[in-house]
């Protein structure tokens, strides 16, 4: 499958910044599962856009703007072919061992709750206990469609009994290192059969490495694990280390923030 990304984020200030820093995880990399045909970055400011990795192996550009800014673009744009591999996830950079993906990150802690939660999963197996915890989690909760507030954790969440793609990749990422299996998120893109229609927020799901398998991907905001229609960006122990765009500015007030993705399959156009 062959599917185009449309990413613009649009920042307008009530009153200029002086300056804009921005750290943009926003370019995918060839693997298995996935092609890279073309991909680039713009932004609408006199500034050097700086391309580095780092240390999970993500694709990483930075930048920094020097106003006065009123309003500032940035924009990802390109094509990506995939592959459905019944989401093992193979030949990606790995720069640590999976023992990393058990330790404990902000947005990624099992409380009381959530560890009760996890030792109801049953399974013969790793791999099994992985696949039930998909299954149940997606039934547990309600996937809230609406990406615009402020991000919670994994026990926030859970206790909450709704959740944006996000926070379903955090619970299942919390439970499975309270079940001592190795698992990290994933942020990128889904095509639906919504695609083409504007949205606020990429998506995201988890990894967990199984042993004697490898790295798996598990989506429970949708209950299945990653096909042909997924595009894989960036991981890192939870979305602060994956986030597509982060930063900070200087001076500016009343800061509006307008993102628009698109996500469509390019054969079919």
């Amino acid at each position: 499958m062959r599917i185009r990304i449309r990413h613009i984020s649009t920042y307008s200030y009530a009153s200029p910044a002086r300056s804009v820093m921005q750290v943009l995880r926003l370019t995918p990399r060839n693997h298995e599962g996935q092609h890279v045909i073309n991909w680039r970055i713009e932004v609408d400011a006199n500034c050097l856009l700086k391309r580095s990795e780092d240390a999970f192996g993500n694709i990483v550009h930075t930048f920094s703007a020097n106003g006065p800014l009123m309003e500032l673009t940035v924009s990802a744009e390109g094509e990506v072919e995939t592959f459905d591999t019944s989401g093992f996830v193979r030949n990606t950079v790995e720069r640590f061992p999976p023992g990393l993906y058990l330790r404990e990150s902000p947005l990624a802690i099992a409380d009381d709750a959530l560890c009760d939660y996890a030792a109801t999963i049953s399974g013969d197996s790793p791999l099994e206990k992985m696949h039930n915890l998909l299954d149940t989690l997606h039934e547990k909760l309600e996937f809230d469609t609406d990406p615009t507030h402020l991000v919670t954790n994994a026990s926030e969440a859970f206790a909450a009994k709704k959740a944006v793609a996000q926070d379903f990749a955090h619970i299942f990422i919390a439970c499975a290192r309270d079940q001592n299996v190795p698992a990290r998120y994933v942020s990128g893109h889904i095509l639906t059969t919504e695609s083409g229609e504007t949205r606020q927020s990429a998506h995201a799901w988890a990894e967990a490495y199984i042993r004697d398998y490898g790295w798996i991907g598990f989506d429970p905001a949708y209950g299945i694990c990653p096909q042909e229609t997924h595009v894989r960006v960036a991981c890192a122990l939870d979305y602060l280390g994956a986030a597509p765009v982060r930063g900070a500015q200087t001076g500016g007030s009343g800061e509006a923030l307008d993102v628009r993705i698109s996500v469509t399959d390019s054969q079919n156009q």
